[in-house]
């Protein structure tokens, strides 16, 4: 009797379980994150520094330009600290959208020789821009003890404000990172949103100077209540949040990343053709 198995794929069949498949090809993501921190900076004279010299020199200039010249208020806090707290979920979700848009594309021949859930793929490079967060988070706890700023009981709430980083890297990072396989124009479109959207987020000034009348229409930017949280876990309450804002960028961050996967998962099956 012949007893030999065949596994046979069809289209669709191996992704029923699709959400279970993520725990199952968890090594993959492992290593595909861990690939991506090798990579980042392979051949670089000065290595992972580059994570800390980047936002250290936006730092230096928004200081020089929001604080010194057009002398905008910092409500109690040094300047530098106002905007390095900034800095920290901007150059997170600024990386993580750059790499999560290209990724699918840079990984283009894993995807057509086998499955496993796409979703990973993107997922990693927020993890490894997320090794760079923590990594500049320290020259943040530096620029505070040269300041001799301690941080009040609300610093314990900055986890909660980094998953909201998170889930808005990841929501409009696989927005981008679907499109960019069918429309390869997004990848000249990813540069301009996040220089553009460096200048109207919050991150060279305190959101407070922008006038009440127009604060709910400015929170509409999901990285404003991202930003306003951190400052707030960070600086105290000096930089109290806007909360009828903070829950519309709460409220559109979770809308973004439920249409994000909802998109993701409808053009997924097409990726391996047209890639």
């Amino acid at each position: 009797m012949n007893t030999e198995r065949k596994l046979v794929i069809e289209a669709g069949r191996m992704e029923k379980h699709y959400w279970a498949d993520l725990w199952q090809y968890r090594e993959l993501f492992y290593f595909l994150a861990w690939r991506d921190i090798l990579v980042r900076y392979k051949q670089t004279v000065i290595g992972v520094l580059w994570a800390v010299i980047r936002p250290f020199i936006t730092m230096v200039i928004f200081t020089i330009i929001f604080g010194k010249l057009a002398k905008l208020p910092s409500n109690g806090a040094p300047y530098p600290v106002l905007v390095f707290s900034a800095m920290l979920p901007w150059q997170f979700f600024a990386a993580s959208l750059g790499d999560a848009s290209a990724s699918l594309v840079g990984n283009a021949n894993l995807i057509s020789k086998i499955y496993f859930p796409r979703i990973i793929i993107p997922a990693s490079t927020v993890i490894s821009g997320f090794v760079d967060f923590m990594i500049s988070f320290s020259m943040l706890a530096a620029l505070m003890a040269w300041y001799r700023f301690i941080p009040d009981w609300r610093i314990v709430t900055l986890p909660l404000f980094t998953l909201l980083a998170i889930a808005v890297s990841m929501g409009i990072g696989l927005w981008f990172t679907a499109l960019n396989v069918k429309y390869r124009d997004f990848r000249y479109i990813v540069p301009f949103i996040v220089q553009f959207g460096l200048y109207v987020s919050p991150v060279g000034f305190s959101s407070t100077v922008i006038p009440d009348k127009w604060r709910l229409l400015y929170s509409l930017n999901p990285m404003v209540g991202v930003i306003d949280g951190f400052r707030w876990a960070i600086l105290g309450g000096s930089n109290a949040i806007y909360w009828p804002g903070f829950l519309l960028s709460v409220l559109l961050v979770l809308v973004i990343l439920a249409g994000s996967i909802r998109y993701f998962r409808s053009v997924e099956r097409t990726f391996a053709d047209i890639i």
